[in-house]
């Protein structure tokens, strides 16, 4: 096994820092051999504070990272960077400067302006709210306002997949699906373009099922885990979705990000594209 190589990465942001904190952890992906230390430092609105961070920065070791938007914070970050030999990185002044020059508008200076509390904020919240709600089939209703509803044998990711598209603006409704069970009247009457069959490979299935009894202290070897009822559950599921006429992803060996998208693109759906109140 190679020996993995240390790395500090300060991320700075005068706001939360999510989205510095996302490219840098997406870059450092790039590097499997890198043990990256990340360390946030969110709301650093005044000079003060900015010139303390950095002064814990360390040359040679520590990559500085930030997204300041607060007028003249980036370009004190830089200089002092600069200076001490510091390697850095600014995320939002280079587009801000192309934004500039091809407007002719300057930007606020607003520290956090993502994060005004909006309608469309509102709307995410709201979303949210209806996926816990409608979560696991537990008001049929739901099926019909939502829009998106997920269908899925157990450990297909319903649940994750619901909350991740809830703060993209999207309500959200899912149904487990089970053998024999009782399919709800509204998922006949919902548009098949709404709906999305969520399956996975009898093995990873296995995997996952048997995983989750032993974290629960269980024995993983039961009729939930057992390869023979899996691949009749995937069956039953399959010519559901064939009946319905939905759109089917297999969501084995894929992050919810992954499925997430291919969801978005199926369906038009992307009600957050536009919007300006995600985290900075």
């Amino acid at each position: 096994m190679s020996q993995s190589t240390p790395l500090t990465v300060f991320v700075l942001s005068d706001s939360v820092g999510q989205t510095a904190l996302q490219l840098a952890q997406a870059a450092l992906a790039q590097y499997p051999n890198i043990k990256p230390d990340i360390i946030r430092f969110p709301f650093v609105h005044s000079v003060d504070k900015l010139t303390d961070v950095l002064s814990k920065a360390v040359p040679g070791e520590t990559i500085v990272v930030h997204t300041l938007a607060t007028t003249g914070l980036s370009e004190i970050a830089q200089n002092y960077c600069d200076a001490k030999k510091i390697a850095s990185f600014d995320m939002m002044s280079p587009l801000s400067k192309l934004i500039t020059a091809q407007t002719g508008l300057a930007p606020s200076g607003e520290a956090g302006a993502l994060h005004h509390l909006n309608e469309r904020y509102f709307d995410r919240i709201s979303a949210m709210e209806f996926a816990v709600m409608y979560d696991d089939g537990k008001d049929p209703h739901g099926f019909l306002e939502a829009d998106i509803v997920l269908l899925g044998v157990s450990r297909t990711s319903k649940t994750p997949l619901s909350l991740f598209l809830a703060n993209r603006n999207i309500k959200v409704a899912n149904l487990p699906i089970v053998p024999q069970a009782h399919i709800p009247d509204e998922i006949w009457h919902v548009d098949p373009k709404k709906i999305i069959g969520l399956m996975n490979t009898p093995e990873v299935l296995n995997n996952i099922r048997r995983e989750r009894m032993i974290a629960y202290g269980l024995n993983p070897d039961t009729t939930y885990s057992d390869m023979d009822e899996i691949k009749a559950e995937l069956d039953f599921a399959q010519d559901l979705y064939d009946k319905i006429g939905c759109q089917v992803i297999n969501v084995a060996n894929r992050s919810i990000e992954e499925t997430a998208a291919i969801i978005l693109e199926q369906t038009g759906l992307d009600f957050a594209s536009s919007s300006t109140d995600h985290v900075n």
